[in-house]
């Protein structure tokens, strides 16, 4: 029988999360996230980093918040936001320590992270979100609003604040060391009869 948390009901989580939101999760779980979260991809990471390698300030001020990886496309008529599906967040990984740091609490994207990256969600106590990827236009419709806030020569890329509505993930790498990938993989192997030699 699969774990019981892939069937629990989705966990409600508003933005900024606090940390003793962050500790209460666990990888497996499926989320709405309302609030705000920001944009961001490589290229605004790149940037974002150098700044304070630099001695200089954020865009804006990670403490608590979400950042979602995504570039979306431009808003068709009457909608605030094109299509909006989530990115490879392991282009991601080598910058993600330093915001980790700085308070940075979640993180939305897709595809495994990093072991680096997994250690600094344990230590400073955050989370790793996978989005739905193929869904961008249906994603779109949990965003109510997008502000461009900074590196707007980048384009699709540059920094924005989404307003969002029960924004839909599913937990992926907790706090707490869970991995709801590796997890996912064992769990079937077993449902399978497939050891682990066998792999």
């Amino acid at each position: 029988m699969p774990d019981e948390k892939w069937a629990e009901s989705p966990v409600r989580l508003t933005t900024p999360l606090s940390e003793e939101a962050v500790l209460g999760l666990r990888s497996g779980q499926a989320v709405l996230i309302s609030g705000v979260i920001y944009t961001a991809r490589d290229a605004a990471h790149k940037r974002m980093v150098e700044t304070l390698e630099a001695g200089g300030e954020l865009p804006f001020g990670v403490s608590g918040q979400v950042i979602y990886y995504v570039g979306p496309t431009p808003a068709p008529p009457g909608r605030v936001i094109g299509a909006a599906g989530p990115t490879t967040a392991g282009r991601m990984d080598r910058y993600t320590p330093p915001l980790l740091a700085r308070g940075l609490k979640g993180m939305i994207g897709k595809g495994a992270r990093s072991a680096e990256v997994r250690e600094a969600l344990k230590k400073h106590k955050a989370v790793y979100f996978g989005g739905i990827g193929g869904a961008g236009a249906l994603l779109s419709k949990r965003i109510h609003s997008a502000e461009l806030v900074a590196y707007e020569d980048l384009g699709t890329e540059a920094i924005r604040r989404l307003e969002v509505e029960e924004f839909p993930a599913i937990v992926v790498n907790d706090c707490h060391g869970g991995d709801a990938y590796e997890e996912a993989v064992l769990q079937w192997r077993r449902l399978d009869g497939v050891g682990d030699d066998e792999a």
